[in-house]
């Protein structure tokens, strides 16, 4: 068994710098900047198919947009339009709103335009907002393999990314407690007694628990071993960002971890590869705090007590 493992490293540290580079490849592809051409053949394909309900200027005031019960977007709008990525607004234009949880009176348009033609209008689209959109404003999504499904599709790449609102104004009890806590449905309501409250489905489920007086049974991604004591509040105020522990949760569509530990880094460390901890795991949890002890003085304890008690 050893040596089968050790006769595959050679091969393991070959794969992996080739995949680098492609994957540095595609990045760049991603990034660069969308040609003049583009722009005008995108605006073009606009005007055909997109200018009756988000108007020509691109502000949602088309000549059907009176009668959606959620207006147009505003696609000139770059605070909300620059933090998404191609891959959103393409999925938006060819497969209908609802793809991306949003309000089904954005139609799939996957009939009437091909690949190419979709990225011609999303780079018209990049040239309309305001303030400007810079490569590097929108990062890729992040998608993780697993990630379960949950009763409502609540996109945190829409509320955190594009609205950029803050994790503690939904986990307002991260911050004075062991735990978390998941937003009420009340919370929820703040906003969606009127944002998507007469044509979007996911929002009328929401609406249903509301009625009912019931909470919404979310799907638990995150969880440490019953013997461990994690608590979040001092890790808050410490300043550790929550995309520390739980990933780039702005990014993703639907919430989803690879935590905890796994036979084959068991194994890998059984044949001496030494991989780096999983996260959540105890030696990922130890290696951050001496790493933050040493960078910032922190006094994060590295007792056993302190999570085993």
């Amino acid at each position: 068994m050893l040596r089968r493992w050790r006769s595959w490293r050679p091969a393991g540290f070959l794969v992996v710098p080739a995949l680098s580079a492609l994957v540095g490849w595609a990045l760049a592809e991603a990034a660069a900047p969308a040609s003049d051409r583009e722009v005008a053949a995108g605006r073009a394909l606009y005007v055909t198919l997109c200018v009756v309900c988000h108007g020509e200027s691109g502000r949602g005031d088309g000549a059907s947009a009176a009668g959606f019960a959620t207006k147009p977007s505003d696609l000139t709008d770059g605070r909300l339009m620059n933090p998404l990525p191609d891959e959103f607004l393409v999925n938006v234009i060819r497969s209908g709103g609802p793809a991306e949880g949003l309000s089904p009176g954005m139609p799939p348009f996957a009939a009437y335009l091909g690949p190419a033609e979709t990225r011609q209008v999303v780079a018209y689209l990049r040239s309309i907002a305001r303030p400007p959109f810079r490569p590097g404003m929108a990062k890729p999504i992040v998608a993780v393999p697993g990630a379960p499904a949950q009763p409502v599709f609540f996109s945190h790449l829409i509320h955190a990314g594009s609205f950029q609102i803050g994790c503690q104004y939904c986990h307002a009890d991260a911050r004075r407690s062991d735990y978390a806590g998941l937003p009420s449905v009340e919370r929820c309501m703040g906003c969606h007694k009127i944002v998507g409250a007469q044509d979007n489905p996911e929002v009328l489920k929401l609406h249903d628990y509301w009625r009912r007086g019931a909470s919404i049974p979310w799907v638990r991604v995150f969880k440490v071993p019953e013997f461990t004591y994690f608590p979040h509040k001092p890790h808050v105020r410490a300043g550790v960002e929550c995309q520390t522990c739980h990933g780039p949760i702005e990014r993703m569509r639907v919430v989803g971890a690879d935590t905890g530990p796994a036979l084959s880094n068991d194994l890998m460390h059984l044949v001496g590869l030494n991989p780096p901890s999983r996260p959540l795991t105890m030696g990922w949890c130890v290696d951050c705090h001496r790493a933050e002890n040493a960078r910032r003085g922190t006094k994060a304890p590295l007792d056993c007590i302190a999570c085993h008690h």
